[in-house]
């Protein structure tokens, strides 16, 4: 594409259909194996990925970015892989796939304010409206009533959901600071500083937090490796790049907005691969999002 923007744009709406395939395989896996140990097993993974991809290119690990850009490249990876994946899967395992991409609605609109307030960046009339139509039929998808069949009141909701919420917060933080530079480094390298910067505190969290170097004993179990694998994969490894990716080239409040399709995504696979019902409202509310998808992409 020879418009950086439509990259973008293309490369934003890749990633959560990327991350929703991985949701599904991480639920499965979660019910084995805690979040810290989750979340250092795929971190390893993805950063051997990307190192054997740098090597493979040719490529400098650098990546054209100075040591001051380094520098935050790893703090964001603390912020955004060693902080928020985690507090992602302890929401997870907390409330479940249904109530979390509940929850994941702030993802965009919190992007999108700390993009405002930081960035200057500002939203047409009709890129505002899809956002919001987009937020909207997150809601109408994941929003189960109280007293119908799926609202089982899970042990440990309220923090499950603050979970959520904070890994919304912590992740919009991580990449709206280094969202000014992303044009001038590489994609791939960026991406591998963030993922070293994760791993090293994922790491100390397990050996440093009382009784989860415990937890790395859930690794050995080698039944769940093959989910575990590809959901790394999918969601860390190819889901990161596009992701970078559409912060890279788009603005970042349209790329949020782009992103919040996740759970629309997790909808039809939830239905398609694990056969869940599906009612009329949630149609309705699929049919609101993709509308939302091309106001934002083409307002």
């Amino acid at each position: 594409m020879d418009n950086p923007a439509t990259l973008g744009k293309a490369l934003a709406l890749l990633a959560p259909i990327s991350w929703s395939f991985a949701i599904i395989m991480f639920r499965v896996t979660g019910l084995k194996v805690p979040p810290l140990a989750l979340n250092l097993f795929k971190s390893v993974l993805a950063l051997a990925l990307f190192t054997l991809t740098i090597l493979i290119l040719g490529r400098d690990f650098s990546g054209g970015a100075t040591t001051r850009q380094i520098n935050m490249l790893l703090v964001s990876g603390v912020i955004g892989i060693a902080v928020a994946d985690t507090l992602f899967f302890m929401c997870l395992n907390r409330v479940g796939a249904g109530m979390q991409a509940i929850v994941n609605t702030s993802y965009s609109p919190i992007i999108i304010t700390l993009s405002v307030v930081f960035l200057g960046e500002r939203l047409g009339m009709i890129q505002a409206l899809g956002a919001g139509l987009i937020v909207s039929a997150v809601l109408v998808v994941g929003w189960v009533r109280k007293g119908s069949a799926g609202a089982d009141h899970m042990p440990h909701r309220t923090t499950g959901i603050l979970f959520g919420l904070g890994g919304d917060l912590t992740q919009g933080v991580a990449i709206v600071m280094i969202k000014p530079f992303l044009n001038e480094v590489s994609l791939i390298e960026a991406t591998w500083w963030r993922l070293l910067g994760g791993l090293v505190i994922s790491a100390l969290m397990i050996w440093l937090i009382p009784g989860q170097a415990a937890t790395l004993k859930t690794l050995r179990d080698r039944s769940t490796w093959p989910v575990m694998i590809g959901a790394s994969f999918v969601g860390t490894y190819l889901s990161l790049i596009f992701w970078m990716g559409g912060m890279k080239y788009a603005d970042a409040s349209i790329a949020a907005a782009l992103n919040q399709t996740a759970t629309l995504w997790t909808f039809v696979l939830a239905v398609l691969i694990l056969k869940e019902p599906t009612t009329p409202r949630r149609l309705a509310g699929l049919g609101l999002g993709l509308i939302g998808v091309l106001m934002v992409s083409l307002g």
